[in-house]
């Protein structure tokens, strides 16, 4: 990045803090406003609560006792999406289940993997860290889909997961696959505890959902959705509870969203009210405004994702987490991301193991998923070049692009 795009971007990050500070206070106002009314409602009733209470107490005690006896895999649902919700979970609900042999042949097959190695990473490194001070392991995957990070659990040894989505239909694949990986298991192989949920995490308050609504989390997950909520202050504040409420003391709220600065200059650097390739799209609704919530864009990745999305202002997202006691401890570009990891053997085995990065030149038996002649002219410079063992790894430039719109995140939940 220049030098003048560091300090243009610097001074965008002041003028949202800013923003977001003055957003937050007022929301702040009005939730100290309605606490108050509260408080008086409940004093002018607590005479009549109190003759009550005898008769309930011995109903809530038979209540709780029913609901922890409940089976854990049992779902729960929660409260059906309205509004924009309700277009991402038919969105979502309506994507076809598709075999292995059917993805290797998509033309996003490789960025797909490529993707998914880069959560792979991120998850396993947090569970490291919560791993050194504790042995047993509780995660929400909040926006868990069809549960593709189920086996990335598995793998890290956790204890318990709670997985929500607001999808129902990938809600019911997900609780699939997780009874299908447990009737995999041999007789004396572990594997985690799991609870789900369907409900939309921006506008219902999970916990109450919880089989333990005191549970408390080691890890929050949150993969390519948290930009869902940015449509009012209210459903992202909401996703931030969600995220953060139950969060142990060191806790990690981790995730990976659309970068909102590389979008917005991709966009004006644009012709047009959008840009993009032969593998994604992003359309705005307009140049030169945007709102800090409900600055909404239509984004098309190859028969992955078609649906509306909200940029995340980071700087506001981080005020706004110190309300759940929550400090970032970790931002990086995908292409930071990588260029960090991809220099330690093991994970270079792992991008291997996981096909996440195309062979170039192809062998006689296979073909380049790119027909387009300077999709590989990078690569073909490194072979050029000397710096670069054959066959090299690597993607498409348009998949590049499609990749590097999305940074990876960190927050900790402060003791």
């Amino acid at each position: 990045m220049s030098d003048s795009s560091k300090v243009e971007e610097q001074e965008l990050e002041k003028s949202l803090v800013e923003e977001a500070d003055r957003i937050i206070s007022k929301a702040s106002e009005a939730e100290s406003a309605v606490s108050l009314d509260e408080d008086n409602t409940t004093s002018a009733k607590e005479q009549d609560a109190g003759n009550e209470k005898e008769d309930v107490s011995g109903h809530q005690d038979t209540t709780s006792k029913k609901r922890k006896a409940e089976d854990e895999d049992e779902p729960r649902e929660v409260h059906l999406a309205e509004g924009h919700g309700q277009t991402v979970a038919a969105h979502y609900n309506e994507l076809q289940e598709v075999g292995l042999e059917k993805r290797s042949q998509s033309r996003i097959f490789f960025l797909r993997n490529f993707n998914n190695w880069m959560k792979s990473l991120l998850i396993g490194e947090f569970i490291e860290k919560v791993r050194r001070r504790k042995r047993e392991i509780t995660v929400l995957d909040l926006g868990c889909g069809k549960g593709g990070d189920l086996l990335k659990w598995k793998k890290g040894k956790i204890s318990k997961l709670v997985c929500t989505d607001i999808a129902e239909v990938s809600m019911q694949q997900c609780q699939q696959r997780y009874a299908d990986m447990k009737a995999r298991c041999r007789a004396n192989e572990y594997i985690f505890n799991a609870e789900f949920i369907t409900a939309d995490s921006s506008k219902e308050l999970l916990s109450d959902s919880y089989s333990d609504t005191h549970m408390c989390f080691d890890i929050c997950s949150c993969q390519f959705v948290y930009h869902y909520s940015f449509e009012t202050y209210e459903q992202a504040d909401m996703m931030l509870k969600n995220a953060c409420g139950n969060l142990c003391p060191g806790g990690y709220f981790i995730g990976t969203t659309p970068n909102s600065f590389e979008l917005v200059k991709r966009l004006e650097a644009s012709e047009t009210d959008s840009f993009g390739n032969d593998v994604y799209t992003v359309q705005f609704q307009k140049k030169g405004e945007y709102p800090l919530f409900g600055c909404k864009y239509n984004f098309n990745l190859e028969g992955v994702v078609d649906v509306p999305e909200f940029l995340v202002y980071f700087p506001l997202l981080i005020e706004m987490a110190k309300k759940y006691g929550m400090k970032l401890v970790y931002k990086k570009t995908f292409r930071e991301f990588y260029e960090e990891k991809i220099k330690d053997e093991e994970n270079k085995m792992l991008l291997k193991r996981m096909q996440a990065l195309e062979p170039y030149p192809p062998n006689d038996n296979s073909k380049l998923v790119s027909d387009k002649s300077d999709d590989y002219e990078h690569a073909e410079k490194l072979i050029k070049d000397g710096k670069a063992k054959l066959p090299l790894g690597t993607l498409s430039k348009s998949e590049w692009e499609a990749t590097s719109i999305y940074l990876v995140f960190a927050f900790e939940k402060q003791q």
